[in-house]
């Protein structure tokens, strides 16, 4: 005897509801055009390859973000730590230049780079490939950052949480 299969509305509910149970670290995405910053939060980021070094980056096509990245040739990819909750506090509510109120903010190669984020990446776009609702950018490195000294933020089930704290498991 089969499963029963799931509606479309099912398993989009079913895959929301999982997804929300995949803990994640937390990026603030920016990228600079026209004179104006912009950014936004995403945990859809990865590593790519480390030949050429390249990052992807999936980015929703109604995001405020998507045409200036669409249209820019360079973005940064700032890892946020959990000293920068602020940043991402401010990223979530606010909107346009206002996100770049909280932390303190560099620009190298033309984007913001958080100053004291746990890492970033700064990239040159190498191709933007459609896909669903999103656009997936894959970043070639030019330069990238890192402290030792800062935990991630990652998010799960629609919290920040600290993993800096979790324990151990034996094997045993």
């Amino acid at each position: 005897m089969s499963a029963l299969q799931q509606t479309r509305d099912e398993l989009l509910d079913s895959f929301q509801s999982a997804m929300r149970h995949v803990a994640a670290t937390v990026y603030a995405v920016t990228t600079g055009r026209a004179g104006a910053r912009h950014g936004i939060l995403a945990t859809a980021v990865s590593s790519l390859s480390f030949d050429p070094p390249s990052l992807l980056v999936c980015i929703n096509r109604a995001a405020s973000l998507h045409e200036p990245l669409a249209c820019a040739e360079t973005f940064c990819v700032n890892v946020l730590g959990l000293g920068n909750r602020d940043v991402a506090e401010v990223f979530f509510h606010k909107r346009g230049e206002e996100r770049f109120t909280a932390g303190s903010w560099s620009e190298l190669h033309g984007v913001p780079v958080l100053e004291s984020a746990q890492s970033s990446f700064i990239c040159r776009t190498a191709h933007r490939h459609e896909f669903g609702t999103h656009t997936i950018f894959i970043g070639e490195l030019l330069e990238a950052r890192h402290r030792e000294d800062a935990a991630p933020l990652t998010y799960y089930d629609r919290h920040y949480i600290d993993i800096s704290a979790a324990p151990e498991r034996s094997n045993a």
